[in-house]
């Protein structure tokens, strides 16, 4: 049997540090990339359907705040939805709220 020096040993636990910080670095890019495309805030403009987490129409945006925020006219009255709870599903508004906590909203 051979005997390793002890720099083939370092050597080989220096490579083996080394390795897990170079995937966790592509790792860490990619989920980057893909959390700030899934960040990106929603487009929103007056007579777009919002659509609900369940996937039903709620009701067209009337106006949309200066915090980005659309309201709608529910029930007869004007709720407004908060920007953080919306994103695009299949090219539609959605709410990850359902229609009746929209309702619920003030």
């Amino acid at each position: 049997m051979k005997k390793f020096g002890s720099g083939t040993v370092l050597a080989a636990v220096a490579a083996l540090a080394l390795m897990p910080a170079s995937v966790n670095a592509e790792t860490t890019q990619s989920v980057r990339e893909v959390t700030e495309d899934a960040a990106a805030p929603v487009q929103l403009n007056s007579g777009m359907m919002l659509y609900s987490s369940t996937g039903h129409r709620v009701a067209p945006i009337y106006s949309v705040t200066s915090d980005g925020d659309p309201q709608l006219i529910l029930n007869g009255r004007l709720v407004t939805v908060p920007a953080s709870t919306l994103s695009l599903v299949d090219g539609k508004v959605t709410s990850n709220l359902t229609k009746s906590q929209i309702a619920k909203a003030r």
